[in-house]
């Protein structure tokens, strides 16, 4: 593929930066507790941690009746919290499908009282408002399938045939959610392929149905900081890079400590947490996938949806420095109390910390800046800088305009830059 092909098929993401993840299955009807008993571990992975044999686990689909589900208010928290793309688990690791399959009964039409498609209907209210729909699907690890990895308490390894798996159920289970469910932005595969050559047959089958289909970094079984197999490098989970990263990059992260739901777990990130990491990981070049996990009933839990909507409030003032922005032309100290990003002819200050006496001191900075100003502020009035070098001297004021993050326009001399 080309670099300017590559640019065009990226250029959505790269302006996105900004989407949720939808960690929803089966697992929500036990919400991290079995037969009576605290299970520790994540949300999703209950059934592996209290080795659950598949006869129990299966029941669990009699009791999973989302009957509060509705795809259009999911996508009205997204839309309202700033977030520009949604990807939801398709099929995770207990291997129970979230869609409409004809490999499988254990799917949620077929095996459960909900009898509706939620995937779909979630496809079809992301279009409506404009959001790019992806899915997740475990292609490596499936504790229900005979032939899947990861299940040996049911299965014996040894009689395992991945290949088999791979050919009779993963590639017709992409096959249909490619071609069911209208245009599929992103296909994000977990864990890893077994071998680079899995991966590259996996990512030309999406291609095969849906061309413009970008494929997460973790199809690949190899490579960590650069772009391989993927379209993208796709971080470990909650983790943000200490300096920026070179190449397309996405963290994948949490609101609380788990991804499936878990009645239990209350550790909430604040709004200003979640917006500090945004801009960190904007700063550095990534895009910032924030998980909410859906309760049983089908609803997002609140604490989330408030958490949300007041990161959108931030957005709504100070998006022009997110969407689109590019990492940051100039390098920070961990302890500095801002942190940067750009788009050409500007720079944006992120002033994390509000200084005592009302002005900040940054270095760095090779290009004459012409004007200065408040982004969030009242017709962009200007503010007093002293420019010498490489140093500039802002005068803020004494008071912040935001609590959390208050963004500084820097405009340049030079409109290309950086």
């Amino acid at each position: 593929m080309s670099k300017s092909e590559r640019d065009r098929r990226m250029a959505w993401w790269r302006e996105a930066k900004f989407g949720m993840f939808i960690h929803w299955g089966l697992y929500s009807v036990p919400a991290g507790m079995w037969k009576g008993k605290l299970v520790s571990g994540l949300g999703e992975w209950i059934q592996f941690n209290a080795r659950i044999p598949i006869e129990e686990y299966e029941k669990l689909a009699r009791h999973f009746n989302p009957v509060k589900f509705d795809a259009t208010e999911w996508v009205k928290v997204a839309k309202e919290a700033g977030m520009r793309y949604i990807v939801i688990t398709a099929k995770h690791h207990d291997g129970f499908c979230m869609f409409h399959t004809e490999l499988t009964d254990y799917n949620i039409v077929d095996a459960t009282p909900f009898n509706r498609d939620p995937l779909k209907e979630l496809s079809e209210a992301c279009r409506k408002e404009g959001i790019k729909f992806g899915f997740y699907y475990s292609q490596l690890l499936d504790w229900h399938h005979p032939d899947g990895a990861g299940n040996d308490w049911d299965y014996d390894p040894n009689n395992k045939n991945f290949t088999r798996y791979l050919e009779d159920y993963v590639k017709p289970q992409l096959r249909e959610l490619l071609t069911n469910y209208g245009s599929i932005a992103i296909v994000w595969f977990d864990i890893y392929s077994p071998t680079p050559e899995i991966a590259r047959e996996l990512k030309a089958w999406v291609h095969r149905f849906q061309p413009e289909t970008i494929v997460s970094g973790r199809i690949d079984p190899g490579r960590r900081w650069d772009v391989g197999i993927g379209d993208y490098i796709e971080l470990g989970d909650n983790e943000i890079p200490e300096k920026r990263v070179e190449y397309d990059w996405e963290t994948p992260a949490t609101i609380n400590n788990t991804w499936g739901f878990k009645s239990y777990d209350h550790d909430w990130k604040s709004p200003g947490v979640i917006i500090q990491n945004l801009v960190d990981i904007v700063s550095k070049g990534g895009n910032y996938l924030l998980n909410v996990g859906p309760t049983a009933d089908g609803e997002i839990p609140e604490p989330s949806v408030q958490i949300l909507k007041k990161v959108g409030e931030w957005l709504k003032k100070n998006g022009e420095s997110i969407y689109g922005a590019q990492a940051s032309p100039v390098d920070t100290r961990p302890h500095d109390p801002y942190k940067y990003t750009s788009k050409p002819g500007k720079l944006y200050v992120h002033v994390l910390a509000w200084p005592w006496d009302g002005k900040i001191e940054m270095q760095g900075i090779k290009n004459d800046v012409e004007r200065a100003y408040f982004l969030a502020g009242k017709n962009h009035e200007k503010l007093r800088f002293k420019q010498k070098g490489e140093s500039i001297l802002l005068h803020l004021g004494t008071k912040p305009l935001d609590p959390v993050d208050n963004v500084i326009v820097l405009e340049m001399a030079d409109r290309k830059w950086p």
